[in-house]
């Protein structure tokens, strides 16, 4: 989908998450899914308060130790990510990524709902809620949203088996307006 490439198939596995959106991994307290095991590991210390990782330098305490190396960068000053375009350096990865757009002009994350783009993961996921928001009416026999009543009692319809559009024509009813439309078309 994107052009990059990995040396490890489950490298590659983990990497595709991000466009397909899948998060197999659930915290069983809070229901919050993860792409990566090891990830929800340390969610679940959020829970347990579990901070095993302590920096030698300030006796701060970390969740994972990823956190705690990121974290010793601050006392030794380490920006180990270089970027290859200009002369800028970074003590985080992500940093380094979010910088890179800058010079590409690349927005990888698009909203499956509108096509709007963005150049971070947690930018899309906050503009995904406004769609959220949106549908504030809710079909409680499938979930389904929508954004005003109208359209929630013409969906209903479709559970009830009530079919109101009614063809003047030829006599053949239809749950949903657009459906009449369509088929109107044919006459």
């Amino acid at each position: 989908e994107c052009g990059k490439s990995f040396r490890w198939r489950s490298a590659l596995i983990c990497h595709r998450r991000i466009h397909t959106g899948e998060r197999p991994y659930k915290c069983d307290q809070c229901g919050k899914s993860f792409v990566l095991s090891c990830t929800l590991v340390v969610h679940q210390r959020s829970h347990t308060g579990e901070r095993p990782y302590e920096c030698g330098e300030c006796g701060k305490s970390f969740s994972s130790s990823s956190h705690l190396s990121v974290h010793q960068r601050s006392h030794t000053g380490e920006r180990p990510y270089k970027c290859d375009q200009c002369e800028k350096s970074f003590s985080r990865s992500s940093q380094l990524v979010y910088h890179q757009t800058t010079h590409s002009g690349e927005k990888p994350y698009e909203c499956d709902q509108c096509k709007k783009r963005f150049k971070k993961s947690s930018l899309l996921l906050l503009h995904q809620c406004t769609h959220a928001e949106e549908r504030r009416f809710r079909c409680r026999d499938c979930g389904k949203g929508f954004e005003q009543n109208s359209d929630l009692v013409e969906h209903r319809s479709i559970h009830i088996g009530e079919c109101p559009y009614e063809c003047p024509q030829c006599g053949k009813s239809f749950p949903r307006s657009c459906q009449l439309i369509v088929h109107q078309r044919s006459h």
